[in-house]
This record gives structure tokens, sequence and C-alpha cells, in this order.
């Protein structure tokens, strides 16, 4: 019955649930970093970096797949009724590896792309039009099976210029024509500047997370600016458990990584004594930014970013040392009990 119970619980707490945030005020001396770029450069564009397959399974492996996290409630989007199974120890079995597939698809990391390029281009002047009318008229092809992005959207503006849409305009006739679920037509007050700072500091990361991939596209700046708080407002308080086993958790380490910020979130680790996942993070550095070594163990590839590119080198160095001595400790103590058992 306790893997019924749980199933039960799983399947209860993946509903999600809709709630309206009042905040009042935002702090400003947070940097804004994002992966904005004059020209998409794919050198120094960090997608190929994001969608590589061996940065992809570093990722979700220091997410850590807590299936009681995953499947929680969550703050935002609709609350469905529990269905309650009696099965068998196979069916069981076969039901949580379907769970642990579909926590794959919930982990599914929002992307780390380049911010758009404004569009601006002017199809036509005409200065006969000029007066003709006080508001500006939006043309909008309606028609079905075209991506949001590569719809053709142009504005006639009271001088008689016809040219593209902004981004801004665009988001809206797209949400007006074809509506994306739980996207509001105007942007929540909860992101502007006076409403943010409330928010970050009752530390409700997850929530302003997943109702900012709702609201935005990966590269509009606004999810950007948002994320990037976000992401620095966690790095800065050494929140990092409130995102594990969340989407979003891959996706801010990334970004640490992308701007080499990640010693505190390696100092969590090895205090934590994941030596294991301390080596992954600094593989994925190591990667991302291209930095060759020779292939060495765990311990020695921590070592060798202490020394060579942590910005906080005295600290590491000390919680990496208490944790050896504890974890060398922690071995001798269970050797003795073994040999005292006679093993």
């Amino acid at each position: 019955m306790s893997g019924i119970n749980q199933i039960s619980k799983l399947l209860t707490n993946s509903a999600l649930k809709s709630t309206v945030w009042y905040c009042r005020k935002h702090s400003q001396q947070i940097r804004l970093l994002s992966y904005v770029s004059k020209e998409y450069d794919e050198k120094n564009s960090p997608a190929p970096h994001f969608f590589n397959e061996k940065i992809q399974n570093l990722l979700l492996s220091l997410t850590r797949t807590d299936l009681q996290k995953v499947f929680q409630k969550r703050t935002v989007g609709s609350l469905e009724d529990p269905r309650f199974e009696f099965l068998t120890d196979k069916q069981l079995k076969e039901k949580l590896d379907e769970i642990r597939k579909v926590a794959l698809k919930h982990l599914q990391f929002p992307p780390a792309v380049p911010v758009r390029t404004p569009k601006d281009k002017v199809f036509s002047r005409d200065p006969a039009l000029k007066g003709y009318d006080t508001s500006k008229f939006v043309f909008t092809d309606i028609s079905f099976g075209i991506k949001d992005n590569d719809r053709i959207i142009a504005v006639r503006d009271t001088d008689g210029t016809l040219q593209e849409a902004d981004w801004k305009t665009r988001d809206r006739m797209n949400q007006v024509y074809f509506p994306k679920t739980h996207r509001q037509l105007k942007v929540p007050h909860l992101f502007n500047d006076s409403y943010f700072e409330d928010v970050l500091n009752n530390r409700e990361y997850v929530f302003i997370l997943d109702l900012a991939c709702q609201q935005f596209e990966p590269d509009d700046p606004e999810y950007q600016r948002i994320a990037s708080i976000t992401y620095q407002h966690i790095n800065d308080n050494n929140a990092f458990d409130k995102l594990r086993s969340t989407r979003h958790f891959g996706s801010m380490t990334f970004f640490l990584v992308w701007n080499k910020m990640i010693d505190n979130l390696l100092l969590d680790l090895i205090d934590s004594c994941y030596l294991n996942e301390a080596s992954e993070l600094i593989e994925l550095y190591y990667s991302v930014h291209n930095i060759q070594v020779d292939n060495i163990g765990n311990i020695e590839l921590i070592g060798d970013f202490l020394k060579n590119h942590s910005n906080k080198q005295a600290i590491l160095e000390l919680a990496f040392q208490a944790t050896k001595d504890f974890l060398k400790k922690k071995e001798e103590t269970v050797e003795g009990i073994r040999k005292a058992h006679g093993h």
C-alpha cells in the first residue's frame, strides 16, 4: 500500500493551482546579465553549448530528480482531481517507470538563447497618407499553420510609413488571434520593478520563473531580465535548493556557468559532500569555456579549478579540505564498525 500511496500522492501533487501575487518594490543593485548579442554570432551564442547532449546530461544530473518535488503542487495553472488505482507489484514498477519518464519531460529546461534582435524593416513610405488618420493600423496574417515568429505583421504609422511590427506589437497580435494557454494579453504587474522585490525576498523563485515562462518567449528581453535577476538573487542568497528538482535548476546552472559565477554553487555542493556533483559542475564549466585539462579524477579536477579559475579560492579550499577530512573519517569509522562485526 505504501507504493500505491506514493503514486497517488505524486499524481495528486502534479496538479497546478493558480494564484495572484501583489508586491511593491524591486532592488536595482543586481546586474542585468543576459545572452545579448548585437549580431548573431554562432561562436559567442550560448545555444550551441546549451543544446549539446553532454551538457544537457550534466545539467540533468546536477538537477537531481526527486519525484516528490517534481510533481508537487505549483502556484500556477489549474487544479485537477486526484485519481486512485490498486496495483500489483509489477504494475507498480511499470507505473513508477512511466512517472520517471514524465518527470524528465517536466524537467525540460527553458533554453538559453540570445536576446531577440529588433524588427525595424520599412516596406514603404507614403507621404500622401500623412494625417489621414490619428491612429496606427495593424495588418496581421492570420493564416493557420504559420509559426508566430514567421507570421507577417505590419504597422501603418500616421505619417504613412508601412513597416514591420515591433516585438511588443507582434506578441500582442499573436496572443489576440492565436492565444496561448495561461498567457495574458497584458503583462502582469508582478514583473514590474515596483512589485518584484517582495517575491524575491519571499523566495518564491519557482513561482516567478514558471510565470515568466508562460508569459514570455525565451529570447524576449523581459524574460531574460526576470530570469537574470532571479538567478542572481538565488546565487547571492545561496538558495539553490529552492530550484533543485525543477526545470529551472539546469537553466540557472548554465547561466551561472556562462557568466563565470559558479563559486557559490560549488561551495554549496562541497559543503554538502556532493563531490561528484562538484566535479560535474566543473566539467560543465570547462566544456562551456573550452578549457582543456588532462584526464584526471574528481578530486584532482576540483583542485585544478580552485587553483586556476576560482573567484573565492581561499574559502573554497578550506571547505574542500574540511569535506575531504570528514569523508575520510567517516570511511574510517565505517571500516572500524565492519571489522568490529567480523566483516
